[in-house]
């Protein structure tokens, strides 16, 4: 298992972009019904927050016990420390089983067969992530360098999997083809310099070096800055299907 997120848990809920009202309704309309949801790899609870507002329960897990502690709490989200791959769950237990920004960190063949069975027939496994944020060209490539050539050594192999859009896995489901989506925020520079820190790379080059690679990096940026907020894209990639049993 894959942690490389407890050290900066604060940061990482404080940070992360949500997600978009129409990613949501695109998957919910698929759904057989609105009972009880799995959010795999909860992280902040985000996620398991906005289908609260929707689902009866939502059961949401995380190998990290410290991003469980910053999550967010609502009377209707049950969350446990377990991994992805196996859990004490019920067979047909689930209408959704939601992983975001997260499925290049299982073992995804064992991740599949857990959640095809806790899974109700005809659910839907919905796995979704995001790509490196555009905001204009010169800023673009600036944080390209960053995310290449500063901290690129300290990307886990999984990264790969992400920059590939989760094409190159073996999606056992009948799968439904996504219309695109991105992300879109407004941000000061200094939000941008938070969810830089948040990057798990930034993190192993800390462990590493002893050092910040964020804050001399957010000065050469300064003077591309041209707002106090500046608008922030980020492409959705998803892999979303039916279970079949």
């Amino acid at each position: 298992m894959k942690d490389f997120f407890s050290s900066q848990s604060k940061v990482y809920a404080a940070f992360r972009p949500t997600y978009p009202k129409a990613l949501y309704d695109f998957i919910f309309r698929r759904l057989i019904d609105k009972k009880v949801a799995w959010d795999c790899a909860t992280g902040n609870g985000q996620v398991a927050q906005y289908l609260a507002s929707c689902f009866n329960e939502v059961y949401a897990t995380d190998i990290s016990q410290q991003q469980l502690n910053h999550a967010v709490r609502e009377k209707n989200i049950f969350y446990s420390k377990c991994p992805a791959e196996k859990t004490g769950f019920r067979d047909n237990q689930f209408s959704l089983v939601a992983i975001a920004q997260a499925l290049h960190w299982f073992d995804q063949r064992l991740f599949f067969e857990e959640a095809r069975r806790v899974a109700k027939p005809n659910a839907i496994v919905a796995a979704w992530g995001y790509g490196l944020l555009y905001i204009d060209p010169i800023i673009d490539g600036l944080i390209l360098e960053f995310y290449k050539d500063k901290v690129g050594p300290y990307w886990d192999e999984a990264r790969k999997l992400v920059e590939n859009e989760y094409r190159s896995v073996t999606f056992p489901f009948d799968e439904i083809k996504a219309p695109s989506f991105s992300i879109k925020v407004q941000w000061t520079i200094d939000q941008l310099a938070g969810y830089l820190s948040s990057w798990s790379a930034t993190q192993k080059y800390v462990s590493e070096k002893g050092h910040d690679p964020v804050s001399p990096f957010i000065k050469t940026l300064q003077k591309h800055w041209q707002t106090t907020e500046m608008i922030a894209s980020f492409p959705i990639f998803t892999r979303i299907g039916k279970v079949k049993k």
